[in-house]
């Protein structure tokens, strides 16, 4: 394998505190040394001019839907994986929502075999915790966590019944893995396709209410506090979850949350027109949940970014607002929309964001274990090298995605990556904004 030196960049690894200029050299699948000083480039290798560039951990994204097996229409393992490359994301934790779900270690194998055939981003499974996501027996969690899903979920839907939530709990408890849930209480939101507000009651449309996510959240926190395993609420939406998170965090529960790039950047006004681009689950809020959640991640309360990255065919979301699925995509473009939301907003530096995209969710995951979500000498060679300053507009049409349903299209953003390297291999290579 190629040996590759990069040259100058800011080394940002929030897992050893490291923030400073200087050398990283890759040589075949790991990484051979790291240093502030000057690394004299070995015989044969590739040296990569990263100044003013950041050299960070691969990016993980710990809550994709690739739609495979059963919707590939949408998308692929393929074409995710390759999405999330362009996107500069190393690593990506596919949902189980898929048809049929991801309930069984067999099906665990399909994603990562899938995955090493395509030979793009890493790949790891989030099971469902039932069987079939229908919410009334437990899968067989331990034949799949020993198959190597990370986390367990019945992301699409909620967990309903409390008995079934403590289950869950409890054998998560045991396994050592993280519980991520959908937070919907399905009674509060029948009908419901966007925000409960005045937008809703000026569209005539349904509303889904704050509410609807926060008595999920606190339930559960609740059954947990006896319990003590790893719960997730992912793509939070309210401001008034935030306190609940706050509450059970600071109790010493082991609580994370988690937010998406159009919940820090959209409100609710996005639907006017009856756009379906901005229909989403959980629905866009007001411009107070906004600024709650951006609080909540420069406190230090939200501690994970997800895209919850969710393909659609075209005509899907052609269709009337009522009728056409919910969500959108996220990939491509999320690291500059965080960068917009957190960074260029002051709520947290370059080094909190690297650590949200990295080390937070590998730890979320387990994925820390196994040296991903970090630059160690001698771990595993995934590294992406942003450039912070590159400014370029999102097309959608661009997309390696297979889907277009993206409400970003047409912005004007800066921040890029620039390469991406997993196991070693270089798969993105663009060149930087000052050396064009």
């Amino acid at each position: 394998m190629a040996t590759y030196l990069l040259r100058g960049g800011r080394i940002i690894d929030p897992a050893s505190g490291l923030d400073a200029t200087g050398d990283l050299l890759i040589d075949g699948a790991a990484i051979r040394e790291r240093s502030t000083s000057r690394i004299s480039p070995p015989s044969g290798a590739t040296v990569i001019d990263c100044e003013g560039c950041i050299v960070a951990p691969g990016l993980i994204d710990p809550h994709v839907h690739l739609r495979e097996p059963g919707q590939e229409h949408k998308e692929t393992i393929l074409s995710g994986a390759s999405a999330a490359i362009e996107g500069g994301f190393t690593t990506v934790c596919c949902m189980p929502n898929t048809t049929p779900a991801l309930d069984l270690p067999s099906l665990v194998d399909f994603v990562r075999l899938k995955a090493q055939e395509a030979g793009k981003a890493r790949v790891f499974t989030v099971g469902a915790a039932t069987v079939g996501r229908k919410g009334e027996e437990l899968a067989p969690m331990g034949a799949m966590a020993k198959a190597g899903a990370v986390a367990f979920s019945d992301d699409g839907d909620c967990i309903e019944s409390a008995a079934m939530m403590q289950k869950v709990l409890l054998t998560c408890a045991a396994l050592g893995k993280a519980f991520m849930q959908h937070c919907q209480d399905a009674s509060l939101t029948k009908g419901g396709v966007m925000n409960a507000g005045a937008v809703a009651a000026r569209l005539g449309l349904g509303g889904w209410p704050a509410v609807a996510e926060e008595v999920i959240i606190e339930r559960d926190v609740r059954l947990n506090a006896r319990v003590g395993a790893m719960y997730h609420a992912q793509h939070l939406s309210s401001g008034g979850s935030v306190e609940i998170i706050k509450r059970a965090r600071d109790a010493g529960q082991r609580v994370t949350g988690e937010v998406s790039p159009h919940h820090l950047l959209l409100t609710d006004d996005l639907c006017e027109g009856y756009n379906t681009q901005a229909k989403m689950n959980p629905p866009l809020r007001t411009a107070t949940d906004v600024q709650a959640l951006r609080q909540a991640v420069a406190d230090g309360i939200i501690t994970v970014l997800g895209t919850d990255h969710a393909p659609h065919a075209v005509a899907e979301k052609a269709r009337d607002f009522t009728a056409a699925p919910f969500g959108i995509i996220g990939l491509e473009c999320a690291l500059p929309l965080y960068a917009k939301a957190l960074v260029e907003s002051g709520a947290i530096d370059w080094p909190r964001l690297v650590a949200l995209l990295t080390i937070e969710p590998a730890r979320l995951c387990g994925l820390d274990g196994c040296g991903l979500g970090t630059l160690t000498v001698h771990g595993p060679a995934d590294v992406t090298v942003i450039d912070p300053a590159m400014p370029w507009t999102i097309d959608a049409e661009s997309f390696v995605s297979l889907s277009r349903n993206c409400p970003f299209d047409g912005w004007p953003v800066t921040g890029r990556a620039t390469h991406v390297f997993v196991r070693g291999e270089l798969l993105l290579a663009r060149t930087p904004a000052r050396q064009q």
